[in-house]
C-alpha cells in the first residue's frame, strides 16, 4: 500500500500539483548550508563522527530487527555491531546479518547502484 502512495506522491510532484512544505524547503537549505562544512567536521572531530556513526548503526539495527520480530538487548546489539562475539541464538544471527549487510551497502554502494 505504501508503494502505491509514493508512486502518487511522485507523480503529483511530476505534473506540478505538489507543493513542498516550507519546513521542507528550510530543512533543504540547512543540508545544503552544511554539505560544505562536512569536510571541515572529519578533519576536526574523527572521533565525534565515529560515536556517531556507532550510535547510528546501533539504532537503525534495533529498529530494523524489531520490525522483523528479532529481540536482542540493547547491550547485545552493541557488542554484536561493532564487535565479533561469539553468536548464541538465530536473534543475534539476524543481528550480525543487519550489520554485514550494511557494511556491505557502506563500502560497496556504488557498484551495487549500478547492478540495479
Amino acid at each position: 500500500m505504501a508503494k502505491k502512495t509514493s508512486v502518487n506522491t511522485l507523480q503529483r510532484f511530476k505534473s506540478g500539483g505538489a507543493l513542498v512544505p516550507a519546513s521542507t524547503s528550510w530543512y533543504l537549505a540547512d543540508l545544503g548550508e552544511f554539505r560544505g562544512k562536512q569536510i571541515l567536521y572529519t578533519r576536526q572531530s574523527p572521533q565525534r563522527l565515529k560515536t556517531l556513526r556507532e550510535h547510528a548503526l546501533i539504532e537503525s539495527a534495533i529498529s530494523s530487527n524489531r520490525i522483523e520480530g528479532v529481540v536482542v538487548e540493547a547491550k547485545r546489539v552493541r557488542e554484536l555491531v561493532l564487535g565479533a562475539p561469539p553468536l548464541r541464538d538465530r536473534d543475534e544471527e539476524e543481528v550480525r546479518g543487519y550489520r554485514d549487510a550494511l557494511k556491505r551497502i557502506h563500502e560497496e554502494g556504488a557498484t551495487l547502484r549500478q547492478l540495479c
